[in-house]
């Protein structure tokens, strides 16, 4: 979300999405309310500390770590005071195993951790235990929730494909091979023992090693979704997954009505009922390509924005969070109006 105030982001979204609110993260309060320092600060045994090319492991805890901590603690007690009493599902959000090795340098050189495979077994064993400890702290301060894990994997596809630069940045390191990115995805998504989420919003999302690591659900943005990869997601939704759709645009500023193949599209605040609709069928011409049959949507898909809201304006990430639902609570009534016609 954009801005500086949890209690601010938090309250709007809870008033928007009033059946399945999340934990608010605010990146623009700078290191440590990131991605990566904000799950690194719940690492255990493996301290970080920022440098001028961002988050590495540290030998020892400092004010870094201590400053991530301070800023989930407090992000945790506003949504404890926001959701009192609330019963339903609840989101919270972590940097997958992946995306943390291949944003976290090692303590002593420039290499980031994916680059080692026993850091990363390390830092995976890590992150488990501390998804672990996090998920049973929000489930004691919001009781009534039904806790939704996600895991944010941006760059599990570079990991995958050997994308990810090297410590000089003139060359790459190897791609990671199926079964270990499995394996390590894995751990985590059992540690946490709850609905668990993958998220990755780029090209090349690895849908069939989600789904083998035990993913309850995968979560993607439309727009990049290439035709080769539709049939990750069909196996996916086959397999009973949820397929959280990233339909609405995360992006301030014009857009054409409907998004073409390849166009991540911009939301307007102004916009109203007419865009929900359109986002709504969107996701109901995905369900036909994938051959599924259209009874299934409303019980499986979440309309969702198509990425992070933070670099929108707070009116603009409204706006996306108000489509969402708006489109989400169509699907039902679009599907009966197609059974009418046809």
């Amino acid at each position: 979300m954009p801005g500086t105030n949890p209690a601010e982001a938090m309250r709007v979204i809870a008033g928007e999405l009033p059946a399945f609110p999340y934990l608010a993260e605010l990146p623009g309060r700078g290191p440590g309310a990131d991605l990566t320092g904000r799950t690194a600060a719940l690492l255990i045994d493996m301290p970080v500390e920022v440098t001028p090319r961002g988050w590495r492991l540290a030998e020892r805890p400092g004010r870094d770590l201590a400053r991530a901590r301070s800023m989930l603690a407090s992000d945790l007690d506003v949504l404890e005071e926001v959701l009192q009493g609330f019963q339903g599902p609840v989101k919270i959000q972590l940097c997958g195993p992946w995306t943390l090795a291949a944003t976290l340098e090692l303590t002593r050189t420039m290499n980031v951790a994916v680059s080692d495979p026993g850091a990363v077994a390390d830092l995976t064993a890590s992150l488990a235990e501390g998804a672990a400890a996090h998920a049973a702290d929000v489930a004691k301060r919001v009781p009534g929730a039904q806790l939704v894990v996600q895991f944010d994997e941006p760059a599990l596809p570079a990991v995958a494909m050997g994308a990810v630069p090297t410590a000089s940045g003139l060359s790459r390191l190897a791609a990671i091979e199926d079964e270990p990115l499995r394996e390590r995805l894995a751990q985590v998504l059992a540690a946490a023992d709850r609905y668990t989420v993958v998220h990755s919003c780029g090209n090349g999302v690895p849908f069939g090693i989600i789904r083998l690591a035990g993913a309850d659900a995968v979560s993607f943005d439309l727009s990049q979704l290439r035709r080769g990869e539709e049939d990750g997601v069909a196996e996916a939704a086959e397999a009973g997954m949820g397929v959280f759709t990233g339909a609405v645009p995360a992006v301030p500023g014009p857009a054409p009505t409907v998004p073409g193949p390849g166009q991540a599209g911009r939301i307007n605040p102004a916009d109203g009922s007419n865009e929900a609709r359109e986002t709504a069928e969107r996701v109901m011409r995905l369900w036909r390509r994938l051959g599924l049959p259209l009874g299934t949507l409303p019980g499986q898909a979440v309309i969702t924005p198509a990425c992070g809201l933070a670099s929108a304006s707070p009116t603009q990430a409204r706006a996306a969070l108000t489509r969402c639902r708006e489109a989400g609570s169509m699907l039902a009534e679009l599907i009966e109006e197609t059974r009418s016609e046809s």
